[in-house]
């Protein structure tokens, strides 16, 4: 059994949100554990004195020797096949990669008498809804097996919480960008950031699909919330879950008003200082004009709160893109 001066297991710790976590942990005086395949991360995101172990979630031995050796105080799981377009393409990796592998962390976590565990989920598992506000009550309509194996992996430890005394929660949120060390980034092929940047760094200019919406500016709505606020919010979660204090099934980590795919353009070119006129598409099928969660839940709880403008979220992402050289 664990004691709260454990480490905490950080699956995909060296992916881009899971690193943030990783810092966010070590600031807090809470000694961190990192278990990562690379698939989509990379060694370099793990600071030298976190032990770090290359395998998958799916891997159980592996699991069971990071238990094992490090006795931990709980489990954050980050790791997963995140790409939720893609997901429509690939249903079976994605269920293997994101509900077999909650399946094997959980059952090794039961073997080792591990009893917390904040989950890395995704506002995915509303859907594409039709109200300003998302809330979590707001009705589970997942659109891709990307959002419904995340839907899958929170039944999965409310399950285990009856059949085996389980704590947990999860995290629910939409967009994540930003940086908060200039040696994390995200390296996504699929996120608005980085392919904003890329096109740039290239000589294109971005697109913006549809700008006939019925919203402020005409072009879609979406939350977009910090990456290091993302990443307290997991701590304030494992604390809470270390100290035995109630705790919600589920928190959606929102902005509470969003914003506009046009007003993320602008400030991308204020911050670079390279001129952008994004070409202009008509709107992509099933695209909602607005997708905004509260976060209201999660202010009581968690101390969650935007920390960080958009200004600073494109300037944070973009010193950490120039620092890589990318």
């Amino acid at each position: 059994m664990s004691t709260a001066s454990s480490p905490w297991l950080v699956t995909g710790g060296a992916g881009y949100i899971g690193a943030h976590v990783v810092r966010a942990l070590t600031a807090a005086g809470m000694p961190a554990v990192v278990l990562d395949d690379l698939s989509s991360g990379h060694a370099a995101f793990v600071p030298a004195d976190v032990p770090f172990v290359r395998a998958s979630v799916l891997d159980a031995a592996a699991v069971d020797a990071v238990l094992g050796e490090h006795a931990v105080a709980g489990v954050i799981h980050v790791a997963g096949f995140k790409y939720a377009g893609v997901s429509v393409e690939r249903p079976l990796h994605t269920y293997e990669q994101n509900v077999t592998g909650m399946i094997t962390l959980l059952e090794a976590m039961q073997r080792h008498g591990v009893q917390r565990c904040v989950f890395s989920s995704s506002a995915a598992v509303y859907g594409a809804v039709d109200v300003d506000l998302v809330t979590e009550e707001t009705p589970k309509s997942p659109t891709s097996p990307y959002g419904e194996s995340k839907l899958i992996g929170e039944w999965l430890l409310r399950d285990q919480e009856v059949a085996a005394g389980l704590r947990h929660t999860s995290l629910r949120y939409f967009n994540v960008v930003g940086s908060g060390d200039p040696a994390v980034r995200d390296t996504s092929p699929h996120n608005l950031f980085p392919l904003v940047f890329d096109a740039l760094a290239e000589g294109r200019q971005p697109r913006i699909n549809g700008t006939d919406y019925p919203t402020p500016d005409g072009t879609c709505v979406r939350d977009y919330i910090h990456v290091a606020d993302l990443a307290l919010a997991h701590v304030a979660a494992a604390r809470r879950l270390e100290a035995g204090e109630p705790i919600e099934p589920a928190y959606n980590l929102g902005s509470g008003d969003g914003v506009s795919v046009r007003q993320i353009m602008d400030a991308v070119a204020e911050v670079t200082g390279i001129a952008v006129t994004p070409e202009l598409a008509p709107r992509r099928p099933g695209d909602p004009p607005r997708i905004v969660a509260s976060g209201a839940l999660a202010a009581r709880d968690l101390g969650w709160k935007m920390r960080h403008t958009l200004a600073e979220m494109v300037a944070s992402a973009w010193e950490a893109r120039r620092a890589s050289g990318a």
